[in-house]
């Protein structure tokens, strides 16, 4: 930048920060042995697999996670499957394209394992996987933002449910599938390009909220600060 202020884009509308909270719901599916997890993840609708991959970022004990989805943590815990436990969570979801070949890639790799034991593993009656799925409650908390320089203080004072749905939750809203802040950019043209690409390239899945929210500001910061100095 020039030191001058930025010249409003008439044709961008402001930000608009919302928050946002997951409410559980049973899907009615559960398993107890790895055979009949295999066959609720074929028939559980996608909305769960997705909960069971994002929605536990809005939990309390996800900061230090043993395991990074929900399915992975229960085929170790309960089922005592290590190696398995160990190649679902390393799941990125980010590399599919959607939830389908997320269930494709879980299913198979699942199978895989059924193929190469005789053995089907079994939890207790007691650890029963339950296939839940989540509904999204959306927040308006008053607050818009007119220029991207705002962005770096705005998004360092965001609660973890704003970093969630305009960071994570976007991708399933925004028709390429990208963060709210980057596809807000795009309507000041080639202008914040490098930002959008800087902004897309983070991946949020291996992270908590407040690590990704940190990893945002700081990206952000430096922008700016780099930029006020051209």
């Amino acid at each position: 930048m020039d030191g001058q202020s930025e010249i409003k884009n008439p044709l961008t509308q402001p930000f608009h920060i919302r928050d946002c909270a997951l409410i559980p719901l049973a899907t009615g599916y559960k398993a107890q042995t790895l055979r009949e997890f295999k066959e609720a993840l074929l028939r559980v609708d996608s909305c769960s697999i997705y909960h069971h991959f994002w929605g536990r970022f809005l939990e309390p004990q996800f900061d230090e996670p043993e395991y990074n989805n929900d399915f992975a943590a229960w085929i170790y815990h309960c089922l005592n499957e290590r190696a398995l436990a160990e190649r679902l969570s390393v799941i990125d979801p980010t590399d599919y394209r959607d939830i389908e070949s997320i269930r494709q890639e879980l299913v198979d790799r699942i199978e895989d394992q059924l193929y190469e034991n005789e053995f089907v593993p079994s939890s207790r009656a007691d650890q029963q996987f339950y296939f839940i799925r989540s509904q999204i409650v959306v927040l308006d908390t008053g607050h818009y933002l007119e220029e991207p320089s705002e962005l770096p203080d705005a998004v360092s004072e965001m609660s973890i449910g704003s970093i969630f749905y305009h960071f994570i939750d976007a991708r399933r809203r925004t028709e390429g599938g990208n963060d709210d802040f980057s596809t807000w950019l795009i309507g000041w043209g080639d202008r914040y390009e490098d930002l959008r690409q800087k902004l897309m390239a983070v991946d949020p899945f291996f992270s908590s909220l407040k690590e990704l929210r940190t990893t945002i500001t700081n990206l952000l910061v430096r922008y700016f600060r780099e930029d006020s100095h051209e």
